[in-house]
């Protein structure tokens, strides 16, 4: 029997949990929720089938009816994710939706890549991510992506041993960023996001990180940040080659054309997951996709639904909702799995 909810798109509440790092406050105004001081609530996951490294439930996101996603997505892939999807992919949605408010720099990090994950984690997954800058509260944001310069395996090694954060951050890309900003951020590529940055961040449906970083964090790095590997192993999977800037520029999104449909992200994001900005006016095709509201008010049309939204508002739509139009004077984001024809291939090579 077909999964009811498998039907129409439908509105999801917030899904936060505490963190080590401080943030909070811009998800609340952004969701029209009460902000409340010193939070550690700095992420929110939207339609997550992921849950938090090494816990059992924690980060995976309710149904209106009460269920995981999770559990009704493996019940009925089909409904949820399409025939062609389940082909290619499993009853695995393939990605995995966050907004994260940073009100302090967050720490230098990185994440494996899916060879790295299949081969030392168990995983087919890695956790190449991408981010969207929804706003900034400090007058000259920035983030970090990339080595300047290639940098020795000992050099790394020695930096996260004595914990010589300084010079780390020192020999990464320091890039300024503004509101609309679109950046693809490869598995491996050593990154952290500047204070004052808010973003929707779309990655790979994992939460392996590898912490370069931990002095001054309520994180106990030497313990929790080697992912179990212990950082001899660990630090194998970080990309030390140089990003110079016609490389980084390659992760960058195009500038905003003011169309009702608008892809964000480079080709070499396709085996990973897709971003589409979307208007009033903008005719989906029928695909599992997660909706953020960035903008206005207007409605999702479907054949069997009518959703009104807003801004603030985040969405799961089911493949089995079919077509659909956004209607009104609203902007939405329109995060979606890799087509099926893009397969399953290595990070991106930019």
């Amino acid at each position: 029997m077909q999964d009811i909810l498998a039907t129409r798109p439908m509105l999801l509440p917030a899904n936060n949990f505490e963190h080590f790092y401080e943030g909070g406050a811009s998800i609340a105004r952004f969701r029209g929720l009460p902000v409340v001081a010193g939070l550690r609530r700095p992420e929110d996951w939207i339609a997550s089938t992921t849950t938090r490294f090494g816990d059992a439930s924690k980060g995976l996101s309710a149904l209106p009816d009460g269920r995981l996603l999770r559990d009704a997505v493996s019940a009925d892939p089909v409904s949820w994710l399409g025939n062609e999807h389940v082909l290619a992919y499993g009853a695995d949605t393939g990605l995995l939706v966050k907004l994260l408010d940073v009100e302090k720099r967050l720490i230098v990090h990185t994440h494996p890549d899916r060879d790295f994950a299949r081969r030392h984690l168990g995983c087919a997954h890695g956790k190449t991510e991408a981010w969207v800058i929804l706003e900034t509260t400090v007058p000259d944001p920035v983030v970090y992506v990339g080595f300047r310069e290639a940098v020795g395996e000992s050099q790394l090694a020695e930096w996260v041993r004595e914990q010589r954060t300084d010079e780390m951050l020192a020999a990464l890309n320091e890039l300024p960023v503004r509101v609309g900003d679109v950046i693809l951020v490869p598995a491996g590529v050593p990154h952290a996001i500047g204070a004052g940055v808010f973003i929707a961040e779309v990655q790979e449906p994992t939460d392996f990180s590898l912490t370069l970083e931990w002095r001054g964090f309520a994180i106990d790095g030497q313990r929790d940040g080697h992912l179990g590997l212990g950082f001899d192993l660990a630090l194998q999977s970080v990309d030390r080659s140089a990003w110079p800037a016609s490389r980084l520029a390659k992760l960058r999104g195009p500038a905003d054309d003011g169309s009702a449909c608008q892809e964000l992200l480079p080709p070499v994001a396709a085996p990973f997951f897709r971003i589409q900005r979307t208007r009033g006016g903008a005719q989906l095709d029928a695909s599992f996709a997660i909706a953020l509201v960035i903008a206005g008010a207007g409605r999702l049309v479907a054949a069997e639904s009518n959703l009104a939204l807003h801004s603030g508002h985040s969405a799961v739509v089911p493949f089995g909702a079919g077509a659909s139009l956004v209607e009104g004077d609203v902007t939405m984001l329109r995060f979606l799995p890799p087509a099926p024809q893009a397969g399953s291939i290595s990070t991106p090579l930019v």
